[in-house]
């Protein structure tokens, strides 16, 4: 009896550790025929569809709509002929994994030295600078002190925030007809949850600001921040912006930190066409 019950246990050993190893050697051909089929697909110079990185790896504050958000973007992106590829590990990033995408969306990643190593940084610097295009939702300018390049790009950093809350925005004369904003008027209402920067990005090198949000229509520092030090920006609060700055081009809004905030008319029009912006060669 003993003796059968050891061959029962011997047999079930032996197949669990086949189908490990089956399963391990399965997912080892997947990533290498995903790769063999990226750098195929590369080669071909297919240009009727954009390819976008979407990374949402966070190194602090990790808000829930992340996942969320991350979800909406792939389904809209289907809808544009745009394939996006998600991503929150810093392994995934390498010169020759960028060199197979036309854009790097960052949904919320904030804090990103503590994701990314200098390898991957340095890799994402020089993929931009040799004529990349980065997109920034959001927490993309929250706490990036420790990798100055990012903070330089976007302009600024952040000090502060709002509650989810209804507010004007104005767009910039100068920007009526770019077609991120393009059909919203001189001014309209809008709902998200709004950031106060280290400072504005107006008159930066490379930067048009394509929006700013009226302070005096809604309460710009929420109440955890008012004992920490947050601070409104004033009549200058740019809220979503371009730049065509160090070799390539990137577009950043306040829009994502909630769904809410994208999920409208206002907000696929907002998002696809900033990342159709990026990618564009003038």
């Amino acid at each position: 009896m003993k003796s059968k019950r050891n061959q029962i246990f011997a047999t079930l050993f032996f197949s669990l550790f086949f189908l490990s190893s089956f399963q391990l050697i399965a997912q080892e051909h997947l990533d290498a025929d995903h790769e063999k089929k990226m750098h195929e697909y590369s080669a071909m110079g297919d240009e009727t569809t954009l390819k976008v990185l979407l990374f949402s790896g966070t190194g602090w504050f990790r808000h829930p709509d992340i996942p969320i958000v991350n979800g909406w973007i792939v389904r809209l992106g289907a809808e544009h002929n745009m394939q996006i590829d998600v991503s929150e590990t810093g392994t995934d990033i390498s010169k020759e994994k960028l060199g197979f995408y036309d854009v790097l969306l960052f949904n919320n990643a904030n804090v990103l030295d503590k994701v990314f190593n200098e390898e991957q940084r340095n890799a994402i610097e020089e993929w931009y600078k040799a004529g990349g295009a980065i997109v920034g939702l959001h927490a993309l300018l929250v706490h990036q002190e420790n990798w100055p390049w990012i903070m330089e790009l976007g302009g600024c950093d952040f000090n502060s925030d709002s509650e989810f809350l209804r507010a004007k925005l104005v767009v910039d004369p100068t920007a009526m007809d770019h077609p991120a904003v393009k059909g919203m008027g001189k001014e309209f209402w809008y709902e998200a949850d709004w950031t106060n920067h280290t400072r504005a990005v107006t008159g930066l090198p490379g930067v048009q600001v394509l929006l700013r949000v009226d302070e005096s229509t809604y309460e710009p520092v929420r109440e955890y921040f008012k004992t920490r030090g947050g601070e409104a920006m004033g009549e200058d609060h740019p809220v979503a912006w371009t730049r065509v700055w160090g070799g390539g081009r990137f577009f950043y809004t306040e829009l994502g930190h909630d769904i809410r905030s994208l999920n409208t008319d206002f907000g696929r029009q907002h998002l696809i066409e900033g990342i159709k912006w990026v990618v564009k060669k003038e």
